[in-house]
């Protein structure tokens, strides 16, 4: 198959009259339409405005789908213990499936192909079979909770880590390798020690396994953290091994000079979620300072309820014009940065080496973006107007591992209809959840 356009390789290379190859599950060729039609004679040929690489969402809750709306104007841990882990608790395995395939719709439909997502206690097992048969690409992995849990999610630090190796051995690298395993600890304020320790022995235990938290995500988590250990969050986590290049952090929000240099210095991945600590009021990250240390960013739009959407191209926009005005500069995080916190450094955070660009022999991760809408006239910059101008549902193609997941708008592998109306009669059984959600109070 070729793919032709104005093909966005990667932040620094467009070809305006261009070609993507595409063979099996990787990239041929890229370059010159002319030649590259000429070169592969008998390839079908499709054409879209723009290519680019799949996009990659470095920190989402597909499993929170059915929750978009229900907690907004709350503040962080009143949203997570009154509203979202009832919710979570509350939910069968053939509703958590049904809110795994509704996020991985949303995310197929919006450009996302990788997504770096953060389950819940129960069902994992639906999550991860929705995901192979959706198509997306994912890290993914079933949240260990074992202290300040409500009841439902509650488990014994045993229990939670022979689950977790028992999803490990089933799921990572299934699906053709587009499935891979991330240990998924809440976050220290409902983690054990024995807990924290256990996830990294776990993933130390199997090769390309990682471990993906939240940290220090607004100001209350760190004083209760630092109330239970006597340290910042930062040092922590670095303390009981949740640091290091195979550790993904969503959040980083609120962090110190000295916990900035343990990121750095052991090479962990941050995951900045621009909408989400926005909406709950969280702070700004301090991306720029981040990227400048050589810390690796990525950018992702964490759960629909803390954002109601999980379109990646509000992120990348939200995520320059914050630092922008955070920094009272209008020259920080260009779209060039921004691009590639969408791309490659969240394809670097969730552990694949051939993705996030469009390259030979490289994964064959790529969505067609239609510009024929007023907001993409005229257009001068393709890239700024990803980043700055275009929406998800400008999206029209999607590929994964050089199958098209979604064609002229329509998600090909699974009924998104039959999807979509599943997903809100069950919606429709949380209303009486939802008026009695704040009754709900986490055990000590």
């Amino acid at each position: 198959m070729i793919l032709s356009g104005t093909v966005i390789a990667d932040s620094d290379n467009v070809i305006d009259d261009g070609s993507v190859v595409v063979e099996g599950s990787r990239i041929e060729a890229v370059g010159r339409r002319d030649e590259l039609v000429s070169a592969y004679p008998n390839h079908e040929e499709r054409t879209y405005d723009i290519l680019l690489p799949g996009l990659v969402g470095g920190h989402i809750h597909s499993v929170q789908s059915l929750g978009r709306g229900i907690a907004d104007d709350s503040e962080l841990l009143d949203w997570l213990f009154d509203y979202i882990l009832p919710m979570e608790a509350s939910l069968s395995a053939e509703e958590m499936e049904v809110a795994a395939k509704l996020g991985y719709l949303e995310l197929i439909e919006s450009g996302t192909t990788t997504c770096i997502d953060h389950l819940s206690v129960n069902h994992a097992d639906r999550a991860f079979e929705a995901a192979g048969e959706i198509g997306i690409r994912g890290l993914l992995g079933k949240v260990l909770m074992d202290r300040r849990s409500p009841n439902g999610l509650a488990e014994e630090t045993d229990d939670a880590l022979a689950e977790t190796e028992r999803l490990i051995r089933k799921y990572h690298g299934s699906f053709d390798d587009r499935i891979r395993y991330a240990v998924t600890p809440r976050f220290a304020v409902s983690c054990s020690e024995e807990c924290l320790r256990g996830a990294r022995e776990l993933a130390d235990a199997y090769d390309g396994v990682r471990i993906h938290t939240h940290a220090s995500e607004n100001r209350s988590e760190i004083e209760t953290v630092e109330d239970d250990t006597g340290m910042r969050n930062i040092h922590w986590l670095d303390e009981v091994g949740l640091t290091g290049d195979d550790v993904v952090l969503a959040h980083c929000v609120w962090t110190d000079e000295s916990e900035r240099e343990v990121l750095a210095e052991t090479g962990t991945h941050v995951t900045h979620c621009p909408s989400s600590n926005m909406k709950l009021a969280s702070g700004i990250a301090p991306v720029v300072d981040y990227l400048d240390r050589g810390i690796n960013v990525a950018l992702g739009s964490d759960g629909p309820p803390c954002n109601n959407t999980l379109d990646p191209f509000t992120e990348m926009r939200q995520g320059s014009l914050l630092q922008k005005v955070d920094r009272l500069d209008p020259v920080a995080a260009p779209a060039k940065v921004l691009f590639d916190m969408a791309t490659i450094n969240g394809a670097n955070a969730a552990g694949f080496d051939d993705l996030g660009a469009l390259r030979e022999g490289w994964r064959a991760d790529i969505i067609g973006i239609d510009t024929g809408v007023t907001r993409a006239t005229p257009l001068h910059d393709p890239l700024s107007h990803l980043v700055f101008g275009a929406h998800g549902d400008d999206v029209v193609f999607t590929m994964v591992d050089g199958t098209v997941l979604m064609d002229d708008g329509e998600v090909t592998t699974v009924d998104a209809d039959a999807v979509r109306e599943r997903a809100a009669d069950v919606g429709l059984s949380l209303e009486e959840y939802r008026q009695e959600a704040r009754k709900v109070k986490p055990n000590p």
